[in-house]
């Protein structure tokens, strides 16, 4: 059973988002710590400027509310806080069906803030890589996301989603022009030099009179200056930048506040009380909130930038309705392939179960009246027991096949599981679907794990 645990911009303003927003280094241990819970077998932390979000997979299917907790407590120790307070009310999760509707919601951009943007698709996959590196996913959850990976390009390219302004860097790029009406004679300072920072000088364009990029790392600062014509400074001359810009974009990955309200207060002297305005699209959020206070100094976060967004949504309204359908078609599939995950291990159970009683009885006979028998004549009969389990459980076990691919698939499997006295087991692993494939009929899944 997969489950979704987290906050959004639709759910949570960026001050609570930021609590839970986590850096690539720390990731692993994140990942780590919930696998390590019983409650749950795999696990995967996705977390963007406009989202936090971790999708899980329960050892079976009772344990939906369990899995959520648990989650829930590492979430909590993540944020430093109990759940109660601040975090509870902004948290949302979801299991089954509307999980997996979700996830693959999310990697087609139809959750986003920015409906149709593309950077979430790269950056579900960044997540994706990581879990794998981590050794936390499995067959359950990792066959989910790479399933959203295909919807998302189904999406991309049998739509026009993405057409027009498609990003937050591109809508904050939008706002300072809306401000300054023309960027022409004014200076744009990029703080930092990542995807975000990227997108942004793209959006640029030559529109700016000066570009100007200040990243921690000067090399990198200075390719991504370079690209766009601009100039990339030192970090350690921050101060100084801020007396010359007229628009600062922050997206550094920083955890601490980069802008104080002591450091822009310092450079607005030497400004002469000259507007600044600052489009802060990080999560954790680089511009101390402060500063908006200072006199002629505007502050603008991501869930500032939502407004802007809403004014483009209609145009991409009956394109978002077509998306909604390839999700849905898609959702059917791979629900489809999930109840086919409880039909192999009862065929598996039921094989095993019918053989071993016609061997036990044949064995009997064997030692009995026929232990005269030849080794050939015993290989012979052994054959026979096994087309006859073949030939007996050929009807059952396609019936069970069949019935995999639809609502009455887990029906099925409880009544052949309790006619037979079945043992109860977790789902199959790939390994036991695969040697169940071996025998022809009795399977009824073929190589990979899936429904024939």
């Amino acid at each position: 059973m997969i489950v979704v645990v987290g906050l959004s911009h639709k759910s949570a303003p960026v001050e609570i988002r930021e609590k839970l927003a986590i850096s690539a280094d720390v990731l692993p241990e994140i990942l780590a710590r919930l696998v390590a819970r019983p409650e749950l077998d795999e696990a995967m932390f996705l977390s963007t400027c406009n989202r936090v979000e971790v999708f899980a997979a329960a050892p079976n299917d009772e344990g939906e509310e369990a899995a959520l907790r648990a989650v829930r407590e590492v979430l909590a120790q993540q944020g430093g806080a109990g759940l109660d307070e601040p975090m509870a009310p902004y948290l949302y999760e979801r299991q089954g069906r509307d999980a997996v509707l979700h996830i693959f919601r999310v990697a087609a951009s139809l959750d986003s803030m920015v409906l149709g943007e593309p950077q979430i698709l790269g950056q579900v996959h960044d997540a994706y890589d990581a879990a794998t590196a981590a050794g936390t996913l499995g067959k359950v959850l990792g066959r989910c996301v790479t399933k959203s990976f295909s919807v998302a390009k189904r999406v991309r390219t049998e739509t026009q989603i993405g057409s027009g302004t498609v990003s937050i860097s591109s809508v904050a790029v939008d706002l300072a022009k809306r401000i300054f009406g023309d960027l022409a004679d004014h200076t744009v300072l990029l703080l930092g030099a990542g995807e975000m920072a990227e997108a942004a000088a793209k959006s640029l364009g030559k529109g700016a009179r000066h570009i100007r990029v200040c990243n921690r790392s000067f090399e990198r600062g200075a390719a991504l200056a370079g690209s766009i014509g601009g100039d990339a400074v030192q970090w350690e001359s921050l101060s100084d930048e801020l007396t010359r810009a007229d628009v600062v974009v922050a997206s550094t990955a920083s955890r601490e506040y980069v802008v104080t309200r002591d450091v822009v207060k310092r450079a607005m002297k030497e400004r002469r009380g000259k507007t600044l305005f600052f489009v802060d699209i990080a999560v954790p959020r680089n511009v101390e909130p402060s500063v908006h206070d200072i006199d002629n100094v505007y502050v603008y976060n991501v869930d500032d930038l939502e407004q802007q967004v809403a004014q483009g949504m209609k145009a991409r309204k009956a394109e978002a309705d077509a998306a909604e359908k390839i999700v849905g078609v898609e959702l059917a599939e791979f629900e489809a392939w999930s109840r086919g995950l409880l039909v192999a291990p009862a065929v598996v159970a039921l094989r095993a179960r019918t053989r071993a009683v016609l061997i036990a009885e044949l064995e009997r006979t064997l030692t009995g009246r026929l232990k005269h028998l030849t080794d050939a004549d015993r290989a012979a009969l052994t054959q026979m027991v096994d087309s006859a389990t073949n030939k007996l459980l050929h009807v059952p076990t396609t019936r069970l096949r069949d019935g995999a691919s639809s609502l009455d698939g887990a029906d099925l499997v409880r009544a052949i599981s309790h006619l037979f006295d079945l043992p109860a087991g977790p789902r199959a692993e790939a390994s036991s679907a695969e040697d169940s494939s071996k025998h022809g009929d009795d399977g009824g899944v073929g190589p990979s794990g899936l429904p024939h």
